[in-house]
């Protein structure tokens, strides 16, 4: 009966019925103002005036979502600087290749080459001392543990073991590290001057995750034979060594601390190597699926 008699009040008066509708809903709803529109002039968009007033903000939810956040690069001022520390640097090793070029030609051999490239070596390879200070300070996003590593191990070469030990000087293996050396640095320090700017040729790009192939290698050969040359006479002459008894209590012997120096790129250089082979193909490898493909 209750039924039957909403039925027949509802043909009666119809109107009466659709004003009532959207009040309800409106109580419902509170925040969708569109909704008692759509009611009230048609009754076909309600679904879509439900769904939109049940998820008030799910639009915005979504579009954060979706819409990628932007990387945070250095701000004008770090930029510039370091647009200008890389090309300080990138002329550095300039400098040095053509010091080796010019020696290697006016002497007619390569022997005792790094006399004539010995103070620019020097003075480059300890600026880049710096490039941990920008990872700590964060105007450069990588790992201050590897960039220290990296620079640190090359420092120490330079001064603890080439500069320190100066037998070692005219030892062929000094030429092989250095020239490994110049070459990576003069790619390496273009590469990030050109992306700095956002103009890197592919050219750069290709030559910084492909010559590592054979320079790192090259390098590290030419280190560990470095120091192989430097150790007897490191224990002849003790250098470095603190031997007991002494005020302190301490020793410390240089002799072991460069056998273990050597032993340690056992372990480090395959990892660094192959990090490097990742890299290269994650950056090389879909320019180069493109060429097979066409």
């Amino acid at each position: 009966m209750c039924l039957k008699a909403k039925a027949e009040l509802r043909k009666s008066d119809p109107s009466r019925f659709r004003a009532t509708l959207p009040g309800v809903l409106s109580r419902l709803f509170p925040d969708s103002v569109n909704l008692t529109a759509a009611v009230v002039h048609d009754q076909r968009p309600l679904r879509v005036a439900v769904m939109s007033a049940a998820a008030p903000g799910t639009s915005k939810a979504a579009h954060s979502d979706v819409a990628p956040k932007k990387k945070k690069g250095p701000g004008a001022l770090a930029t510039a600087y370091l647009v200008i520390y890389n090309v300080v640097m990138t002329a550095g090793w300039l400098v040095i290749a053509v010091g080796l070029v010019r020696a290697y030609l006016a002497r007619g051999s390569y022997h005792g080459l790094y006399y004539s490239i010995e103070k620019p070596l020097k003075f480059f390879q300890t600026g880049a001392i710096l490039e941990i200070l920008h990872c700590a300070v964060g105007i450069v996003p990588s790992s201050v543990v590897l960039t220290g590593f990296q620079v640190m191990s090359r420092v120490f070469l330079t001064w603890a073991v080439t500069h320190s030990v100066r037998e070692v000087q005219s030892e062929d293996s000094v030429l092989l590290f250095v020239t490994a050396w110049t070459v990576t640095e003069i790619i390496r320090y273009s590469f990030y001057t050109f992306s700095l700017l956002n103009h890197l040729p592919y050219l750069i790009k290709w030559a910084r995750y492909t010559f590592f192939i054979v320079l790192y290698p090259m390098g590290v050969t030419g280190e560990l034979l470095t120091i192989y040359a430097a150790l007897p006479y490191v224990q002849k002459t003790g250098l470095y060594s603190v031997t007991l008894p002494n005020k302190y209590n301490f020793s410390f012997d240089y002799y072991t601390f460069l056998i273990l120096i050597m032993i340690s790129y056992i372990p480090l250089f395959p990892q660094l190597y192959f990090h490097m082979i990742r890299q290269r193909k994650k950056v090389l490898g879909h320019v180069e699926d493109y060429s097979k493909v066409e």
